[in-house]
């Protein structure tokens, strides 16, 4: 069952509700943002120009620099006194992009929410323990209001006091979880350590988002809690979490919803759209945004679309998981390799935990590569076979191997109780 009758629309209908929002959104941000009005008119666009979904190639894209560019407010489209919340990311990389929202953006928000915890099997009358940070970062208080609004209870605990979540978990039978899918691994060994069976835990569902997870990591997840791990996407320049999400009966992609947000796949390279099913970076245009509208944002990540009808019913097109980030690529001796793209080999080896570092260093002129992997806990083999295997199945896959490989004890990695896990170091100039 689906939370909104428009996720099984036509698409043809569909289409219809996009063209009609996306000639709002363009006129909104011409008339109300000066950035915009200067950019559609180098671009020589004008809000009349676009009579068609197939005409948003026609306008300019917007990037995340645009967004510190603009700090704070340039990109607004509305006055102060119609901003009801203010959001920003975290700026470790900089100025942080600050993000604004109406009464109905909010609303809105709360309801793509929603519909995304329906679709990944959380119901009315559930209890869900939010352990995304509250605050600035969007995961809080985005997961607490689309709780609410599906009818579900909320226990706002945020990010942090494992033990305590684990605690209250147990206390108030909480039915979900949402938190990083780093996180559902380290409350897990938390749980054991303070002798609990993490599969006895009663929760049911975990919503993790906030990070990538691969397919390896999500069945660790799944396996050590015993629950359905769902990958929610979003972020705060479009909306925050609620941007599409997977559904528990298929499990097979995230569901975009689209009628809110318009995405395009291109090359990061080119910024030219490439065929569908293709992988490429994405990009998403708001089409009901009011205090914020967002004209084709560059995402950075990767992935593909999917539009064939879902087993669920949902007609809504699909991305699949996002395999990595057009700007984390990591240039190493000349050979292009993303995180992910490690992670993916190395985590379905038996023996291995999902814990990894690496640390970039630079040796004259040369990049060097040091790779840090945890054992599993059940491995008992030597520790010279699993490296061989290890370099072996980064060899014959991605044609590569680390500098230096060092093996850990369980536990030998940091673990990130709060907020985002860093997987890269990187100590070159």
């Amino acid at each position: 069952m689906v939370h909104a009758h428009v996720e099984t629309e036509g698409r043809t209908e569909l289409r219809e509700i996009q063209e009609k929002r996306l000639r709002e959104t363009v006129e909104r941000a011409y008339e109300n943002v000066p950035f915009y009005r200067e950019r559609l008119e180098e671009a020589g666009v004008e809000p009349g120009d676009i009579e068609s979904i197939d005409d948003i190639t026609k306008l300019p894209m917007t990037t995340k620099e645009d967004f510190r560019d603009e700090y704070p407010d340039g990109l607004f489209a509305v006055d102060d006194e119609e901003v009801s919340r203010i959001h920003a990311s975290s700026g470790t990389t900089g100025k942080p992009k600050i993000v604004s929202y109406t009464d109905d953006d909010l609303s809105v928000w709360s309801e793509v929410v929603a519909r995304s915890l329906k679709a990944g099997g959380v119901n009315p009358g559930d209890t869900v323990q939010n352990a995304y940070g509250y605050g600035l970062f969007t995961g809080g208080l985005g997961l607490h209001y689309g709780v609410e609004e599906l009818g579900a209870t909320v226990i706002p605990i945020g990010g942090g006091g494992t033990q305590r979540q684990v605690e209250l978990m147990t206390d108030l039978e909480s039915d979900a979880l949402s938190c990083t899918p780093s996180y559902a691994l380290y409350l897990a060994e938390t749980a054991e350590e303070m002798g609990y069976d993490p599969k006895e835990l009663p929760i049911s569902t975990i919503i993790f988002g906030a990070e990538p997870c691969t397919e390896p990591m999500r069945e660790e997840i799944e396996e050590r809690l015993d629950v359905n791990g769902i990958d929610i996407y979003g972020l705060s320049e479009i909306i925050g979490p609620g941007v599409s999400n997977e559904c528990h009966e298929a499990q097979d992609g995230l569901h975009i919803w689209e009628d809110h947000f318009y995405p395009e796949v291109v090359d990061p390279r080119t910024g030219e759209p490439v065929d569908e099913g293709e992988e490429g970076e994405l990009v998403l245009t708001t089409l009901t945004k009011e205090a914020l509208p967002v004209l084709r944002y560059r995402t950075g990540d990767l992935t593909t679309l999917n539009y064939d009808e879902c087993e669920c019913g949902r007609t809504m097109v699909r991305m699949d998981n996002v395999t990595g980030r057009a700007d984390d690529l990591l240039i190493v001796r000349g050979v292009n390799l993303y995180p992910s793209e490690i992670e993916h080999v190395v985590l379905d080896i038996d023996g291995v935990a999902p814990h990894y570092r690496i640390d970039l260093h630079k040796e004259g002129t040369l990049d060097v590569m040091e790779l840090t992997i945890e054992k599993d806990e059940a491995f008992d083999s030597d520790d010279e076979d699993l490296r061989k295997e290890i370099m072996t199945r980064l060899e014959n896959v991605l044609q590569f191997t680390p500098d230096d490989l060092e093996l850990v004890e369980p536990g030998g990695i940091a673990r990130t109780e709060v907020g985002k896990v860093q997987r890269v170091y990187d100590h070159r100039e």
